[in-house]
């Protein structure tokens, strides 16, 4: 009997020992470490293949290094899960990089000087896009073709407004697309015409359409250059997942370069609202997609934009008192086309500027979950950008997420003013409003129209100085917001809004190991100090993709 009971005790003890400890390919040691929710100050990862192993203090992690385990000493640098941008149109912005730059032409002259030397080196014949001007940046007359048919003779010329809800066309666009004099207005688009009746070159929203189809599409080669020059811009800003607004067509490159193994960017890709029923087939036929990339949203409109004097709002613009903007689509197919695709279980986004267009998704959204019952909808309205202030507690009560871009405040905080008047300006991106609401905000870029620079939006989410330098305390103040809130939008708020907080957005054991290590601690810096940070590396899925 002893001699059993010595055995049972051994058995016992040896079923009591510890599993070896998984070692790890990858140990993040002396670091900064932030992440929404982790509250002791760990300042290691350990990261097996695409996945964190585990987080927790240097001398502990030590443990799971083997003779493969790759090291990296972080110095005290501030690292946190990579940044995951809610909105962008990805490929757009990849082919502007390669385009005619506007953005900063701050004049008339400089804007056709800058078309005319980029007209010269362009292939005889080609079509020249992208641009992305803003007429604000020169007192707000709007560019007329006369300015560039000079300097673009032989070339086609689209350019659009960084909004991407304008654009110019020179008189050779013009010709292709089929545009005659007498040419009439679209449902939710505009064609602007002079004072004599003559059509100026510019076009707005659904008046824009028809370019569209007259510019050749490019071919697969250069759709993979552009999706590769993206990549590789946002990956040296830090970010690791992007939310992109594009078409069935965007989809099939993003197909592509996932079968061949070329994403170095995870990507939630979203498809026409009012081709939810194409949706519905691909997703029945294929799924949703995998880590790297997937599919289920649908990106509608409700309005255009402010610059563009296309968002839809209750009261006239100041600047304009005739004008109370325009819906892009009508209300009734809006109603339509979201109750069928939140009936198919998809993911329902919808653009909205104006208050009238904010106030507007959220009826419809409202009306949709009392007609299909309560569910985990995560239903997103992209922009939100002037608010009614009775709309503004409703995103939280609704479960609604406001997916909002931070750098468009400093930007059209240099206008917007003149444009609906400083009152209807106090709920514009009204972050902290939003914030004490309940709501769970999205932060993103908008890119083309905005870089795609987290730290350019925590900069105006937590300062609101505009471009300008005539806002130093900040454009309407009271709406700033601290850098760790702007932190959580930009990673766990984000996931989050894209059904992903699973498995990313804060550093944790299970998260995929998507980081990114910083040069500067963005929680205790000054708002100069964030704008200035330089991303040291960038890491998705336990790969550098990025070093500086």
């Amino acid at each position: 009997m002893r001699y059993l009971g010595v055995a049972f005790i051994l058995v016992v003890l040896s079923s009591c020992k510890p599993e070896p400890m998984e070692k790890a390919d990858f140990l993040i040691l002396n670091a900064k470490i932030w992440s929404d929710g982790m509250t002791d100050p760990y300042d290691a990862v350990a990261i097996k293949e695409d996945t964190i192993l585990a987080v927790g203090f240097s001398d502990d992690l030590k443990a799971r290094i083997s003779p493969e385990t790759r090291l990296i000493d972080a110095g005290g640098a501030f690292l946190c899960p990579g940044f995951i941008d809610s909105h962008v149109h990805f490929l757009q912005g990849g082919a502007n990089l390669n385009s005619v730059q506007l953005r900063d032409a701050d004049s008339p002259e400089e804007f056709i000087r800058r078309i005319a030397d980029f007209a010269k080196k362009a292939p005889a014949g080609s079509w020249i896009t992208g641009g992305d001007w803003n007429h604000e940046s020169w007192g707000g007359e709007l560019p007329d073709r006369n300015w560039i048919d000079s300097v673009t003779a032989g070339h086609p010329v689209f350019i659009n407004r960084l909004d991407g809800h304008m654009a110019l066309a020179n008189t050779k666009a013009m010709e292709l697309a089929g545009i005659k004099a007498n040419a009439a207005d679209v449902p939710g688009g505009a064609i602007v015409r002079d004072a004599s009746g003559r059509i100026t070159g510019i076009f707005k929203d659904n008046a824009m359409d028809v370019f569209y189809s007259a510019i050749p599409a490019p071919g697969p080669d250069q759709e993979d250059r552009d999706l590769q020059a993206a990549m590789a811009y946002v990956a040296s800003h830090g970010v690791t997942s992007v939310h992109h607004m594009g078409t069935f067509a965007d989809l099939a490159v993003f197909e592509r370069n996932r079968k061949n193994g070329r994403l170095i960017t995870r990507i939630y890709a979203a498809t026409p609202l009012g081709q939810w029923e194409e949706l519905v087939k691909k997703t029945e036929a294929d799924g949703k997609g995998d880590d790297w990339l997937h599919w289920g949203a649908l990106k509608g409109f409700v309005d255009g934009s402010l610059g563009s004097h296309t968002a839809a709002f209750f009261e006239p613009f100041t600047d304009s008192p005739a004008d109370t903007g325009l819906y892009v689509n009508t209300p009734e197919n809006l109603r339509s086309w979201i109750m069928g695709a939140d009936k198919s279980g998809l993911h329902v986004v919808v653009h909205a500027i104006g208050d009238r267009a904010n106030n507007l998704i959220l009826n419809i959204y409202e009306e949709t979950e009392k007609a299909d019952g309560p569910r985990d909808r995560r239903f997103r309205v992209e922009h939100a950008q002037h608010l009614k202030p009775a709309d503004i507690p409703r995103f939280a009560r609704l479960g609604v997420i406001p997916s909002m871009q931070p750098y468009h405040a400093i930007d059209d905080g240099c206008w917007a003013e003149k444009v609906i008047g400083p009152e209807r300006c106090k709920t514009t991106y009204a972050f902290r409003s939003l914030l004490d609401s309940g709501a769970t905000p999205a932060f993103g870029s908008d890119w083309f129209v905005a870089p795609p620079i987290p730290l350019e939006g925590i900069y105006a989410a937590v300062s609101r100085r505009t471009l300008d330098g005539k806002n130093p305390d900040g454009w309407v103040p009271e709406q700033k917001i601290t850098a760790e809130e702007a932190l959580k939008a930009y990673t766990s708020g984000a996931a989050y809004s894209a059904f992903e907080d699973g498995k990313k957005g804060r550093i944790e054991k299970g998260k995929l190991a998507d980081l990114v290590l910083l040069d500067t601690d963005l929680i205790h810096a000054d708002p100069e100090a964030i704008r200035s940070a330089k991303v040291l590396w960038t890491m998705v899925g336990g790969k550098l993709v990025f070093e500086k």
